[in-house]
């Protein structure tokens, strides 16, 4: 049907392809799962992950990280993880990060980290079933999910099936900024899953000799943004090469962005 907000549990309608999407049940005690979602792809969506469930758990959160975006290697490259993860007859055990965060990802699962993930939306949806049930979770705090961009097969899947607590938003500076997160806040209310912040990604370029902020990808929209869509929690990142540096070097938890996430940290 033209009008379909794909949730079927409140739907009285016939439409043949009716169905009541299933829940996933952890194998653990998590206690809040935060989603982290883009209208579209290339906006750091993964190091915003990174990022949050690095200084949760240096506030001495367990946390963990379930990485949906599939086909993207980001999350294991930027923590440091190569290792195939292994079962133990019963569950999978997730890798764990230098500070204790677990973490499970599709790079993890495969021999070569170099292969190609070629699968269909269906099929995609299905591994992360597969993460959220069939990996030893323990206890947790926090959950992020590191969702891929836009309003596919895999955010449909965890907006409908994962107990969601609510989501983060991310985008950047470019003036297509509020279509693009009007997109993922209107499938936020469809599913009536919270917006908990939004995180203004690549904000800025602080000139390490004179200190003064450069916008090199335009005057930031970020509080226009939440004005707009009455998002109270907000908070952006700069072009940070020290960063840049950590990731490709497997060591994000050594950056510290507690001043520059704080709003959205305190909204968790």
């Amino acid at each position: 049907m033209a009008n379909c907000d794909h949730n079927c549990e409140g739907c009285s309608a016939n439409c043949g392809e009716r169905s009541v999407p299933e829940k996933f049940y952890a194998n653990g005690n998590i206690k809040k799962v935060i989603g982290i979602v883009s209208g579209k792809g290339g906006v750091g969506k993964s190091l915003v992950t990174g990022l949050l469930a690095s200084e949760m758990s240096k506030k001495k959160f367990r946390t963990a990280i379930l990485d949906a975006d599939i086909t993207g290697p980001s999350i294991p490259k930027m923590f440091g993880l190569h290792e195939q993860v292994l079962s133990d007859g019963h569950f999978v055990q997730p890798a764990t990060s230098k500070s204790g965060t677990k973490i499970i990802s599709m790079n993890l699962c495969l021999q070569n980290e170099g292969e190609p993930v070629v699968w269909r939306g269906p099929v995609l949806a299905g591994v992360v079933r597969q993460f959220y049930e069939e990996v030893d979770w323990g206890d947790v705090d926090f959950m992020f999910v590191d969702m891929p961009p836009g309003t596919g097969d895999v955010p449909l899947t965890v907006f409908q099936s994962l107990p969601l607590t609510g989501i983060i938003i991310v985008t950047t500076p470019q003036e297509l900024v509020s279509m693009i997160v009007s997109k993922a806040l209107r499938m936020a209310e469809l599913m009536n899953i919270p917006v908990l912040g939004l995180v203004e990604n690549m904000s800025y370029f602080e000139c390490p000799d004179c200190k003064a902020k450069h916008y090199i990808f335009g005057q930031s929209h970020l509080e226009d943004t939440a004005r707009e869509f009455n998002i109270k929690a907000t908070a952006q990142l700069g072009v940070f090469p020290e960063l840049a540096k950590l990731c490709d070097a497997g060591e994000i938890e050594k950056f510290s962005a507690e001043k520059y996430l704080a709003g959205i940290l305190n909204s968790l």
